[in-house]
């Protein structure tokens, strides 16, 4: 079951109708807090994010001017408040990618359709078949290698390929929530899904390897 439309949505929170707000928790959060660890150091770090987020979307409800979609207007009041909590952070982000010229990674990018393509990111020609991940213990491995790769990725694309591939946004929305033009979308997309792949192919070549 979806969430009512916005204006229901809106309405209720402004009046303190707690039963919705619980809702949008449990709807929103956990994509929330993985958007919100693109951004801090920690998981701990995201939490507060989230936190504060939900604290400030209902201390600016009533001023909320319908200008985006509630969703959007909620991620972008995020974003804000995990750049503000990076920025106070002692440590930096621990991923030395982000501080790299945001170029291609990993895999040769000349062997996926190139972001100005219609499927930007995908195959030109498929490569080797990978193992099927039979068994748990290899299904888990390859959703390791997964995470280890998302966490190796500069900020802006990290936060990208977990709002179109993990989290569903459209391309549009993600232009909004991150405030980004149609093309930079596209070529931080393709850039984060090359180096994702390239990493489970260099796992998947290694299974087949050792097979």
């Amino acid at each position: 079951m979806g969430l009512p439309p916005d204006d229901v949505v809106v309405a209720a929170l402004r009046t303190g109708d707690e039963a919705m707000f619980v809702t949008l928790l449990d709807t929103w959060s956990r994509g929330m807090l993985r958007l919100a660890r693109s951004y801090v150091s920690t998981n701990d770090s995201a939490e507060e994010v989230v936190q504060d987020t939900w604290l400030a979307v209902i201390g600016a409800i009533d001023g909320f001017e319908g200008r985006s979609s509630v969703k959007t207007w909620v991620y972008r009041i995020l974003i804000n408040t995990a750049k503000k909590r990076q920025l106070r952070e002692s440590r930096t982000v621990p991923w030395s990618s982000a501080f790299e010229r945001d170029g291609e990674q990993g895999l040769d990018g000349s062997r996926f359709h190139d972001a100005d393509s219609p499927s930007p990111g995908q195959w030109k020609q498929f490569p080797a078949a990978w193992p099927a991940p039979e068994g748990e213990i290899l299904a888990s491995e390859a959703r390791i290698q997964i995470a280890a790769a998302l966490a190796e990725l500069p900020v802006r694309q990290r936060a990208v390929i977990t709002l179109r591939d993990v989290e569903g946004c459209t391309s549009e929305e993600v232009c909004e929530i991150l405030d980004i033009s149609q093309s930079n979308q596209r070529v931080l997309l393709h850039r984060a899904r090359t180096a994702v792949r390239g990493r489970l192919e260099d796992y998947f070549d290694t299974v087949r390897r050792s097979a």
